[in-house]
Formats: C-alpha cells, sequence, structure tokens
C-alpha cells in the first residue's frame, strides 16, 4: 500500500540541524530535477516582485526570503516538516514506533519543489505551490509529471495507491487507474450530499492514520480498502475505468 498525500501549505520550519543531504533522499534519480526547481526557485524569490510571482501575500514574506537559501537552511523529516490540518489528523508524533516506520514505508507526498518525499526524508521548510510557474523549469505540475511517471511508476508497482491528493497536486503524477483509490470526502443531510474542503483534508489524514494503525494486513485491493474505511465512516467505492481510478467517498453526517 502506498498513501498519496498533497504537502501542506503551511510548514514548521526546524529550527537546528543540518541542511538537506540530497544522497540521502528517496528517490535520488530526481536529484538533478529538484536542483533545478530549487535554483529557479531561488531566483525567482530574490526578486522585488516575489510574493506577486509565487502567488502569496504579505504575511509570507519571512517564507519567501527563507527560500533563497534553501541550501543552508536546517531540514527536518517530512512529516515535522508539513502541518496543518491533514498531518495533524493523521498525528505521526502519536503513532508507535512500528506505525512510523509503515508510515515512512508506506506515505509519498508530492511535492512542487522535491518531485516525491518518503516521510522519513528531511528537508528544509519552503514557500511553493505546484501551481506556479518558475523561469527555465515552466508549470510545476506538467514538469513534474514527466520525472515522476518512471520513478513513482516503479515505486508503486504491485501497491495499491490511495490517493489522498488535492486535483492541484494530482496533476503531477497519475498511477495507473486499475491499482489506484482517490479518496472523495462528502456531508449528507436529509438525503443532499455536498462536497466539503477543510474536512476533506482532516478526514483524510484521519483515513491515513486509520489505515497504519489498524490490525491486519494493509489493504491490497480497493475492496479492501472499502472494508478498511468503513471500520470507522459510512463510505461507498465507485468503480474506475481502464483511464479513471476507483473513488472511495466517505460519506460525513451533516
Amino acid at each position: 500500500m502506498l498513501i498519496l498525500l498533497p504537502p501542506s501549505e503551511g510548514k514548521t520550519p526546524a529550527l537546528r540541524g543540518p541542511a538537506v543531504d540530497w544522497t540521502a533522499l528517496g528517490f535520488p534519480e530526481l536529484n538533478p530535477y529538484r536542483a533545478k526547481v530549487l535554483e529557479a526557485l531561488g531566483t525567482v524569490s530574490a526578486h522585488q516582485d516575489a510574493l506577486a510571482l509565487l502567488g502569496v501575500g504579505a504575511s509570507l514574506r519571512d517564507d519567501v526570503e527563507r527560500n533563497t537559501r534553501l541550501h543552508a537552511e536546517p531540514a527536518a523529516p517530512a512529516h515535522s516538516i508539513y502541518s496543518g490540518v491533514l498531518y495533524d489528523a493523521l498525528g505521526y508524533r502519536t503513532l508507535t514506533p512500528v506505525q512510523r516506520r509503515k508510515a515512512d514505508e508506506s506515505v509519498l507526498v508530492i511535492s512542487a519543489l522535491w518531485g516525491a518525499l518518503r516521510f522519513g526524508d528531511s528537508v528544509p521548510a519552503y514557500r511553493l505551490s505546484m501551481s506556479t510557474s518558475l523561469p527555465d523549469v515552466g508549470r510545476l505540475a506538467p514538469f513534474w509529471k514527466a520525472q515522476l511517471a518512471d520513478t513513482l511508476g516503479a515505486a508503486a508497482q504491485g501497491h495499491l495507491v490511495v490517493d489522498c491528493r488535492s486535483s492541484t497536486y494530482a496533476a503531477a503524477w497519475a498511477p495507473a487507474a486499475e491499482q489506484t483509490v482517490s479518496v472523495n470526502v462528502f456531508t449528507e443531510s436529509a438525503g443532499v450530499r455536498k462536497v466539503v474542503s477543510h474536512f476533506a483534508k482532516h478526514t483524510r489524514g484521519e483515513l491515513a492514520r486509520h489505515l497504519l494503525v489498524r490490525r491486519g494486513k494493509a489493504p491490497a485491493t480497493p475492496s479492501d480498502l472499502l472494508k478498511a474505511a468503513r471500520e470507522q465512516w459510512e463510505a461507498e467505492l465507485v468503480p474506475g475505468t481502464a483511464r479513471k481510478p476507483h473513488a472511495l467517498n466517505i460519506i460525513l453526517p451533516g
């Protein structure tokens, strides 16, 4: 089983420690492309119009300034750098050692800067969205799509892929449809179903945690995943097609 997560918009910078060790990152074949994006990000972040170019507000000025020195910034494991609703619900710090090892093996974060990270990969906090276009790189989703196909396709071979990404990050890599289940979250009241956003992030984090802490074998098929989800939620499985992944719909009370 592989669990795909988006990065959080907000990050928790490491206060001390060594800078990123590129040789220790998962998927080292991506390092030349990571370096290209990092260089372009540093150049844009040093520009007088950096905030506008990166599509962020003035409150994030310090984050953008940090982008100019990422080679030297302290690095920490991805599970501690990424923060926010989804990651709080997953609660890595409260997992047992065995569950943490399972998370480090199973969770992949799809990143605008790093392409793909394993949960234990140490990186610095940064500010960059997959929807951004950088000079000499272009729009990041198609840039990474060209690089991730072979690498992540090999990593996913033989695994059920539980896709908890937002659409922005899903655009960077499409796993084989037959082995992939995208996770959707709805509320339902009086027979009316609505898509939710904030609670979707929280519920996807809870689902990821549930899959990491539950007893027994990890789900190997979409129907296995549905059974696991029904241990905690009302859920349904919408079968996929040759080109469209299966969908796990989790329905919350309205």
